[in-house]
Protein backbone atom coordinates (compact mmCIF):
# COMPACT_ATOMS: atom_id res chain seq x y z
CA UNK A 1 0.00 0.00 0.00
CA UNK A 2 1.30 3.46 -0.78
CA UNK A 3 0.56 6.10 2.03
CA UNK A 4 -1.79 8.94 1.40
CA UNK A 5 -2.25 12.14 3.06
CA UNK A 6 -6.46 12.26 3.22
CA UNK A 7 -7.22 12.77 7.06
CA UNK A 8 -11.16 12.65 7.50
CA UNK A 9 -12.70 13.69 11.48
CA UNK A 10 -10.99 12.71 13.98
CA UNK A 11 -13.15 11.26 16.81
CA UNK A 12 -13.49 14.11 20.07
CA UNK A 13 -13.04 10.76 22.60
CA UNK A 14 -10.51 8.44 23.22
CA UNK A 15 -11.01 4.51 24.46
CA UNK A 16 -7.80 5.00 26.51
CA UNK A 17 -9.16 3.29 29.73
CA UNK A 18 -10.04 -0.22 27.05
CA UNK A 19 -6.85 -0.08 25.68
CA UNK A 20 -5.09 0.35 28.35
CA UNK A 21 -6.14 -2.20 30.13
CA UNK A 22 -4.68 -4.35 27.47
CA UNK A 23 -1.17 -3.81 26.69
CA UNK A 24 1.23 -4.92 28.92
CA UNK A 25 2.69 -1.95 30.86
CA UNK A 26 5.72 -0.28 28.40
CA UNK A 27 8.92 1.27 30.54
CA UNK A 28 9.12 4.60 32.60
CA UNK A 29 10.38 7.39 30.24
CA UNK A 30 10.73 10.74 30.22
CA UNK A 31 7.52 13.10 29.35
CA UNK A 32 10.17 14.03 26.19
CA UNK A 33 11.25 10.75 24.96
CA UNK A 34 10.64 9.94 21.51
CA UNK A 35 10.07 6.54 20.33
CA UNK A 36 10.85 7.13 16.05
CA UNK A 37 8.40 5.09 13.81
CA UNK A 38 8.60 4.69 9.88
CA UNK A 39 5.27 4.04 8.99
CA UNK A 40 2.37 3.97 6.87
CA UNK A 41 0.30 7.19 7.51
CA UNK A 42 -3.03 5.00 8.25
CA UNK A 43 -0.76 4.92 12.21
CA UNK A 44 -0.88 8.48 13.28
CA UNK A 45 -4.40 8.74 14.01
CA UNK A 46 -4.45 10.56 18.00
CA UNK A 47 -6.64 8.03 19.42
CA UNK A 48 -4.54 5.69 17.95
CA UNK A 49 -0.98 6.90 19.16
CA UNK A 50 -3.21 8.95 22.37
CA UNK A 51 -3.11 6.02 24.93
CA UNK A 52 0.40 4.43 24.46
CA UNK A 53 1.79 8.14 24.35
CA UNK A 54 0.06 8.71 27.47
CA UNK A 55 0.77 5.53 29.20
CA UNK A 56 4.20 5.53 28.81
CA UNK A 57 5.04 9.01 28.67
CA UNK A 58 6.48 9.37 25.24
CA UNK A 59 5.91 10.58 22.12
CA UNK A 60 5.41 8.72 19.20
CA UNK A 61 7.20 10.55 16.24
CA UNK A 62 6.22 8.97 12.59
CA UNK A 63 7.36 9.53 9.42
CA UNK A 64 5.02 8.84 6.03
CA UNK A 65 6.23 6.41 3.73
CA UNK A 66 4.64 5.87 0.27
CA UNK A 67 6.78 2.60 -0.86
CA UNK A 68 8.08 -0.01 0.78
CA UNK A 69 11.20 0.53 -1.36
CA UNK A 70 11.50 4.03 0.16
CA UNK A 71 11.39 2.66 3.47
CA UNK A 72 13.81 0.49 2.79
CA UNK A 73 16.68 3.19 0.93
CA UNK A 74 15.36 5.71 4.61
CA UNK A 75 16.46 2.70 6.55
CA UNK A 76 20.04 1.90 4.64
CA UNK A 77 20.84 6.01 4.73
CA UNK A 78 20.01 6.31 8.51
CA UNK A 79 22.24 6.14 11.26
CA UNK A 80 22.24 3.99 14.68
CA UNK A 81 19.17 4.75 16.56
CA UNK A 82 17.87 6.81 14.09
CA UNK A 83 14.40 4.94 13.85
CA UNK A 84 12.66 2.45 16.83
CA UNK A 85 9.87 0.73 14.67
CA UNK A 86 9.23 -0.06 10.83
CA UNK A 87 6.03 -0.95 9.73
CA UNK A 88 5.99 -2.22 6.00
CA UNK A 89 5.35 -5.18 3.71
CA UNK A 90 5.91 -8.31 5.58
CA UNK A 91 7.50 -9.63 2.60
CA UNK A 92 10.31 -7.15 2.64
CA UNK A 93 10.98 -8.01 6.00
CA UNK A 94 13.53 -11.17 5.12
CA UNK A 95 16.00 -8.74 3.00
CA UNK A 96 16.41 -5.65 6.04
CA UNK A 97 16.85 -8.97 7.88
CA UNK A 98 19.50 -10.23 6.10
CA UNK A 99 21.04 -6.58 5.46
CA UNK A 100 21.26 -6.71 9.37
CA UNK A 101 18.55 -3.86 9.68
CA UNK A 102 16.09 -5.37 12.21
CA UNK A 103 16.17 -7.10 15.76
CA UNK A 104 15.04 -10.74 15.75
CA UNK A 105 11.23 -11.07 17.42
CA UNK A 106 10.31 -13.86 20.47
CA UNK A 107 7.11 -15.56 18.89
CA UNK A 108 6.23 -15.56 22.46
CA UNK A 109 5.68 -12.03 22.62
CA UNK A 110 3.04 -12.16 20.09
CA UNK A 111 0.34 -14.83 20.57
CA UNK A 112 -1.79 -15.14 17.29
CA UNK A 113 -4.99 -15.52 18.95
CA UNK A 114 -7.89 -14.20 16.61
CA UNK A 115 -5.16 -14.00 14.34
CA UNK A 116 -6.27 -15.95 10.51
CA UNK A 117 -3.71 -19.02 10.68
CA UNK A 118 -2.22 -17.64 6.88
CA UNK A 119 -2.20 -13.74 8.19
CA UNK A 120 -0.27 -15.61 11.30
CA UNK A 121 1.53 -17.77 9.33
CA UNK A 122 5.30 -16.12 10.14
CA UNK A 123 6.79 -17.37 7.04
CA UNK A 124 6.60 -14.30 5.51
CA UNK A 125 8.29 -12.42 8.51
CA UNK A 126 11.12 -14.56 9.07
CA UNK A 127 14.94 -14.98 7.83
CA UNK A 128 16.76 -18.15 8.66
CA UNK A 129 14.69 -19.48 10.85
CA UNK A 130 14.10 -16.05 12.95
CA UNK A 131 11.24 -14.27 12.94
CA UNK A 132 11.84 -10.16 12.07
CA UNK A 133 7.88 -9.17 11.29
CA UNK A 134 4.38 -9.96 12.67
CA UNK A 135 1.25 -8.54 10.65
CA UNK A 136 -1.00 -5.96 12.26
CA UNK A 137 -3.28 -5.09 9.09
CA UNK A 138 -3.99 -6.50 5.93
CA UNK A 139 -5.91 -6.17 2.29
CA UNK A 140 -5.92 -6.37 -1.07
CA UNK A 141 -4.87 -5.22 -4.36
CA UNK A 142 -7.92 -6.68 -7.08
CA UNK A 143 -11.05 -4.57 -8.33
CA UNK A 144 -12.92 -2.08 -6.66
CA UNK A 145 -15.50 -0.62 -8.46
CA UNK A 146 -19.35 1.74 -8.75
CA UNK A 147 -21.63 -1.03 -8.91
CA UNK A 148 -24.66 1.62 -9.58
CA UNK A 149 -22.75 1.44 -12.93
CA UNK A 150 -20.51 -1.63 -13.05
CA UNK A 151 -22.16 -5.45 -12.86
CA UNK A 152 -21.02 -7.26 -9.99
CA UNK A 153 -21.04 -9.95 -11.88
CA UNK A 154 -18.96 -8.75 -14.29
CA UNK A 155 -16.30 -8.04 -11.96
CA UNK A 156 -15.90 -11.45 -10.84
CA UNK A 157 -13.90 -12.68 -14.14
CA UNK A 158 -10.29 -10.65 -13.95
CA UNK A 159 -10.26 -9.78 -17.37
CA UNK A 160 -13.19 -7.93 -17.78
CA UNK A 161 -11.51 -4.91 -17.61
CA UNK A 162 -9.72 -5.58 -20.65
CA UNK A 163 -12.88 -5.12 -22.37
CA UNK A 164 -13.43 -2.35 -25.04
CA UNK A 165 -16.45 -1.08 -23.11
CA UNK A 166 -14.81 -0.10 -20.03
CA UNK A 167 -12.23 2.16 -22.06
CA UNK A 168 -11.91 5.52 -19.92
CA UNK A 169 -13.93 4.18 -17.43
CA UNK A 170 -10.53 2.68 -15.54
CA UNK A 171 -7.92 4.02 -13.04
CA UNK A 172 -5.00 2.11 -12.46
CA UNK A 173 -3.28 2.32 -8.43
CA UNK A 174 0.52 3.72 -9.28
CA UNK A 175 2.47 0.58 -7.84
CA UNK A 176 4.50 -1.76 -10.75
CA UNK A 177 4.36 -4.63 -8.17
CA UNK A 178 0.94 -5.11 -6.93
CA UNK A 179 -0.69 -4.63 -10.54
CA UNK A 180 2.35 -6.28 -12.75
CA UNK A 181 1.61 -9.37 -9.82
CA UNK A 182 -2.28 -8.88 -10.76
CA UNK A 183 -2.04 -8.87 -14.45
CA UNK A 184 -0.11 -12.20 -13.98
CA UNK A 185 -2.88 -13.79 -12.35
CA UNK A 186 -4.94 -12.66 -15.37
CA UNK A 187 -2.57 -14.64 -17.29
CA UNK A 188 -2.79 -17.72 -15.62
CA UNK A 189 0.64 -16.92 -14.17
CA UNK A 190 2.08 -17.45 -10.65
CA UNK A 191 3.04 -13.72 -9.57
CA UNK A 192 5.97 -15.58 -7.12
CA UNK A 193 7.87 -17.67 -10.06
CA UNK A 194 7.91 -15.32 -13.32
CA UNK A 195 10.69 -16.12 -15.74
CA UNK A 196 12.03 -14.42 -18.51
CA UNK A 197 9.82 -15.66 -21.21
CA UNK A 198 6.50 -14.43 -18.79
CA UNK A 199 7.52 -11.24 -19.87
CA UNK A 200 6.63 -10.48 -23.29
CA UNK A 201 3.17 -11.45 -22.28
CA UNK A 202 2.80 -8.70 -19.27
CA UNK A 203 4.39 -6.17 -20.65
CA UNK A 204 1.82 -6.82 -23.52
CA UNK A 205 -1.30 -7.07 -20.96
CA UNK A 206 0.13 -3.98 -19.34
CA UNK A 207 0.02 -2.25 -22.10
CA UNK A 208 -3.47 -3.20 -23.20
CA UNK A 209 -4.83 -2.28 -19.46
CA UNK A 210 -3.13 1.38 -19.91
CA UNK A 211 -4.52 1.53 -23.08
CA UNK A 212 -8.34 1.24 -21.26
CA UNK A 213 -7.56 3.38 -18.62
CA UNK A 214 -8.11 7.38 -17.82
CA UNK A 215 -6.29 7.62 -15.05
CA UNK A 216 -2.79 5.98 -13.51
CA UNK A 217 -2.36 7.67 -9.95
CA UNK A 218 -1.44 7.12 -6.24
CA UNK A 219 -4.04 5.64 -3.82
CA UNK A 220 -5.35 9.24 -2.48
CA UNK A 221 -5.85 10.29 -6.24
CA UNK A 222 -7.78 6.54 -7.36
CA UNK A 223 -9.70 6.67 -4.41
CA UNK A 224 -11.07 10.21 -4.98
CA UNK A 225 -11.73 9.45 -8.84
CA UNK A 226 -13.71 6.86 -7.98
CA UNK A 227 -15.74 8.90 -5.53
CA UNK A 228 -15.90 11.78 -7.34
CA UNK A 229 -17.51 9.25 -10.83
CA UNK A 230 -14.38 10.66 -12.94
CA UNK A 231 -14.11 6.33 -13.13
CA UNK A 232 -15.99 3.55 -12.45
CA UNK A 233 -13.21 0.63 -11.78
CA UNK A 234 -9.81 0.85 -9.81
CA UNK A 235 -7.93 -1.91 -11.32
CA UNK A 236 -5.72 -2.93 -7.80
CA UNK A 237 -8.54 -1.07 -5.70
CA UNK A 238 -10.30 -2.59 -2.92
CA UNK A 239 -11.32 -1.94 1.18
CA UNK A 240 -8.70 1.39 1.32
CA UNK A 241 -10.15 2.45 -1.97
CA UNK A 242 -13.99 1.97 -1.01
CA UNK A 243 -14.54 1.12 3.08
CA UNK A 244 -15.23 4.60 5.33
CA UNK A 245 -15.49 6.79 1.80
CA UNK A 246 -18.48 9.25 2.69
CA UNK A 247 -20.25 11.62 0.84
CA UNK A 248 -17.48 14.14 -0.92
CA UNK A 249 -15.03 11.15 -0.76
CA UNK A 250 -13.47 12.06 2.62
CA UNK A 251 -12.48 9.18 4.23
CA UNK A 252 -14.10 9.33 8.06
CA UNK A 253 -13.63 6.93 10.92
CA UNK A 254 -16.64 5.67 12.51
CA UNK A 255 -18.10 8.40 15.16
CA UNK A 256 -21.31 9.61 16.42
CA UNK A 257 -20.19 13.35 14.92
CA UNK A 258 -22.57 15.10 13.09
CA UNK A 259 -20.34 16.12 10.58
CA UNK A 260 -19.27 12.10 9.74
CA UNK A 261 -20.16 11.78 5.98
CA UNK A 262 -22.85 9.55 4.80
CA UNK A 263 -20.87 5.84 3.99
CA UNK A 264 -21.30 5.42 -0.10
CA UNK A 265 -22.60 1.88 0.03
CA UNK A 266 -22.67 1.38 -3.96
CA UNK A 267 -18.43 1.58 -3.67
CA UNK A 268 -17.50 -1.60 -3.18
CA UNK A 269 -14.59 -4.36 -4.04
CA UNK A 270 -14.37 -7.98 -4.68
CA UNK A 271 -11.46 -10.06 -5.74
CA UNK A 272 -12.32 -11.72 -9.21
CA UNK A 273 -12.88 -15.57 -8.90
CA UNK A 274 -8.95 -16.35 -10.56
CA UNK A 275 -7.87 -14.13 -7.22
CA UNK A 276 -5.89 -10.98 -6.11
CA UNK A 277 -3.07 -9.63 -4.33
CA UNK A 278 -2.85 -9.68 -0.76
CA UNK A 279 -1.14 -6.64 0.86
CA UNK A 280 -0.21 -7.68 4.62
CA UNK A 281 2.06 -4.51 6.61
CA UNK A 282 4.14 -6.17 9.39
CA UNK A 283 5.49 -4.91 12.21
CA UNK A 284 9.26 -5.01 12.90
CA UNK A 285 11.75 -3.40 15.58
CA UNK A 286 15.13 -1.71 14.34
CA UNK A 287 18.33 -3.44 15.12
CA UNK A 288 20.11 -0.33 16.32
CA UNK A 289 17.16 0.75 18.37
CA UNK A 290 18.13 2.25 21.68
CA UNK A 291 14.87 1.41 23.32
CA UNK A 292 14.05 -1.33 22.05
CA UNK A 293 11.74 -2.61 25.43
CA UNK A 294 9.50 0.49 24.37
CA UNK A 295 9.41 -0.81 20.55
CA UNK A 296 8.48 -3.82 21.53
CA UNK A 297 5.55 -2.40 23.82
CA UNK A 298 4.41 -0.22 20.64
CA UNK A 299 4.44 -3.71 18.30
CA UNK A 300 2.21 -5.23 21.50
CA UNK A 301 -0.21 -2.27 21.66
CA UNK A 302 -0.85 -2.04 17.91
CA UNK A 303 -1.84 -6.00 18.28
CA UNK A 304 -4.44 -5.45 21.10
CA UNK A 305 -7.94 -5.49 20.00
CA UNK A 306 -9.10 -1.55 20.40
CA UNK A 307 -6.15 -0.72 18.85
CA UNK A 308 -6.55 -3.15 15.81
CA UNK A 309 -10.09 -1.38 15.26
CA UNK A 310 -8.69 2.13 15.42
CA UNK A 311 -6.27 1.30 13.21
CA UNK A 312 -8.72 -0.84 10.83
CA UNK A 313 -10.81 2.70 10.78
CA UNK A 314 -8.30 5.06 10.29
CA UNK A 315 -8.92 8.49 8.62
CA UNK A 316 -6.08 7.73 5.99
CA UNK A 317 -7.20 4.47 4.77
CA UNK A 318 -9.24 1.45 6.18
CA UNK A 319 -8.22 -2.05 5.85
CA UNK A 320 -8.66 -5.29 7.88
CA UNK A 321 -7.47 -5.57 11.11
CA UNK A 322 -5.14 -8.70 11.54
CA UNK A 323 -7.29 -9.77 14.47
CA UNK A 324 -10.73 -10.55 14.30
CA UNK A 325 -11.37 -9.50 17.97
CA UNK A 326 -11.08 -6.33 16.87
CA UNK A 327 -14.58 -4.54 18.19
CA UNK A 328 -16.02 -3.22 15.36
CA UNK A 329 -20.05 -2.44 14.30
CA UNK A 330 -22.09 -4.35 11.65
CA UNK A 331 -21.67 -1.62 9.62
CA UNK A 332 -17.64 -0.76 9.59
CA UNK A 333 -17.55 -5.21 8.90
CA UNK A 334 -20.08 -5.31 6.04
CA UNK A 335 -17.60 -2.53 4.57
CA UNK A 336 -14.96 -4.30 5.10
CA UNK A 337 -16.49 -7.63 3.65
CA UNK A 338 -15.69 -9.67 7.23
CA UNK A 339 -17.44 -12.12 6.28
CA UNK A 340 -15.65 -12.60 2.68
CA UNK A 341 -12.22 -13.15 4.70
CA UNK A 342 -11.95 -16.52 4.58
CA UNK A 343 -12.54 -16.79 0.82
CA UNK A 344 -10.69 -13.95 -0.33
CA UNK A 345 -7.33 -14.78 1.82
CA UNK A 346 -7.63 -18.59 0.35
CA UNK A 347 -7.86 -17.28 -3.36
CA UNK A 348 -5.49 -14.52 -2.55
CA UNK A 349 -1.33 -14.31 -2.91
CA UNK A 350 0.84 -12.24 -0.72
CA UNK A 351 3.46 -10.06 -2.25
CA UNK A 352 6.09 -11.92 -4.30
CA UNK A 353 9.36 -12.13 -3.09
CA UNK A 354 11.34 -11.56 -6.24
CA UNK A 355 15.37 -11.62 -6.32
CA UNK A 356 16.87 -8.11 -7.59
CA UNK A 357 17.19 -9.17 -11.29
CA UNK A 358 13.05 -9.75 -11.98
CA UNK A 359 12.33 -7.30 -9.43
CA UNK A 360 14.10 -4.45 -11.92
CA UNK A 361 12.86 -6.23 -15.11
CA UNK A 362 9.54 -5.84 -13.54
CA UNK A 363 9.66 -1.97 -12.84
CA UNK A 364 11.35 -1.43 -16.48
CA UNK A 365 8.39 -2.93 -17.76
CA UNK A 366 6.02 -0.74 -15.57
CA UNK A 367 7.97 2.91 -16.58
CA UNK A 368 8.55 1.79 -20.45
CA UNK A 369 4.71 1.03 -20.33
CA UNK A 370 3.46 4.43 -18.27
CA UNK A 371 5.68 6.57 -20.85
CA UNK A 372 4.66 4.75 -23.68
CA UNK A 373 0.81 5.61 -22.90
CA UNK A 374 -0.24 9.03 -22.68
CA UNK A 375 -3.82 9.75 -20.67
CA UNK A 376 -6.88 9.02 -22.63
CA UNK A 377 -9.64 12.24 -22.17
CA UNK A 378 -11.09 12.22 -18.75
CA UNK A 379 -15.01 11.12 -18.89
CA UNK A 380 -17.55 13.17 -17.25
CA UNK A 381 -19.56 12.28 -14.51
CA UNK A 382 -22.64 11.69 -16.35
CA UNK A 383 -21.05 9.78 -18.61
CA UNK A 384 -19.46 7.04 -16.54
CA UNK A 385 -19.88 3.24 -16.46
CA UNK A 386 -19.53 0.64 -18.87
CA UNK A 387 -22.74 -0.41 -20.83
CA UNK A 388 -22.97 -4.36 -22.05
CA UNK A 389 -22.74 -5.38 -25.46
CA UNK A 390 -22.01 -2.01 -27.02
CA UNK A 391 -24.74 -0.34 -25.29
CA UNK A 392 -23.78 3.00 -23.29
CA UNK A 393 -25.79 3.11 -20.65
CA UNK A 394 -25.22 2.06 -17.08
CA UNK A 395 -25.87 -1.28 -15.92
CA UNK A 396 -27.13 -2.70 -12.92
CA UNK A 397 -25.52 -5.39 -10.98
Amino acid sequence: MSACSRRGPLAAATTALIILAAIRPGPTRAADDVLNVLTWCDHEDPELLGPFEQANKVRVHFKDIDSTTAARTILRQSQAGDWDVVILEETAAPQLAAAGLLAPLEPADFPSDGIPAAIASPAAGSYQGRLYSVPEKYGFHAVAFNQAHVSAQDMQDINAVWQPRYHGHIAIYDSYLPILSYIALALGLDPAHLTEADLPALQDKLASLRANATLVGDSASVQQALADGVVDIVVGGGAWTTAGVGEGGAVSTPTAQPDTPKQRPELTFTLPRQGGIRWQHGISIIESSQRKALALAFAQYLRTPAAQARLATSSCFWGMPANANAPLDADTKAALHWDQQPAYIAASHPFPMLDDGMDTRLHAIWDKVMKDNTPSAAPTPDRIGGGHDGEDTPVQP
